[in-house]
């Protein structure tokens, strides 16, 4: 499946369970269904899965804006659809959300022992400027702070699928 094959839309409370369940599958230090109830609920939340052209999720991910300032909240690719894109294309979007809500500049944790996360997003411009240590549970793991300096362009943010551009956030 590459990112060319695969549905880009918003998070649906009726996917929350799926997402869930990806979840549970993917991080040791799961978010319960009520977090994801209460992400799609909060202000200034942009959440968007990719699905297969029959209906199967194989990632989400969520932003966060507040003002110039966004976070990456979360990205997930299920481990069958690692390694096609499909983290870009998630990125992409929520880089696209960002630049639509009038931030300057993202920021995200991600485990320090994630590498194809941490070059995911240094592809796309991301440093890192912080470690928290022992952030992750059951608390042995860093989480590399890293940031997306002056988000100006779609040009910039939307690097591997042009044509993601969500609208609804």
């Amino acid at each position: 499946m590459t990112p060319d094959e695969v549905v880009l839309r918003p998070l649906r409370w009726w996917d929350i369970a799926d997402a869930h369940a990806l979840e549970v599958q993917l991080f040791p230090d799961t978010w319960s269904q009520e977090v994801f109830w209460s992400e799609l609920a909060a202000p200034g939340r942009c959440y968007v899965v990719v699905q297969d052209p029959g209906g199967a999720l194989l990632g989400y991910a969520g932003l966060a804006v507040t003002g110039t300032q966004a976070d990456v909240q979360t990205i997930a690719v299920a481990p069958s659809a690692q390694g096609r894109g499909l983290g870009a294309v998630l990125l992409d979007a929520l880089l696209a959300a960002a630049l639509d809500a009038g931030a300057t500049s993202v920021m995200l944790e991600v485990r320090a022992d994630n590498a194809g996360a941490i070059n995911l997003y240094r592809r796309a411009g991301f440093e890192q400027i912080a470690v928290r240590r022992r952030y992750y549970q059951p608390g042995d793991v860093d989480a590399l702070i890293m940031r997306l300096r002056a988000v100006q362009s779609p040009s910039q943010v939307v690097t591997t699928t042009p044509s993601v551009r969500p609208v609804w956030c």
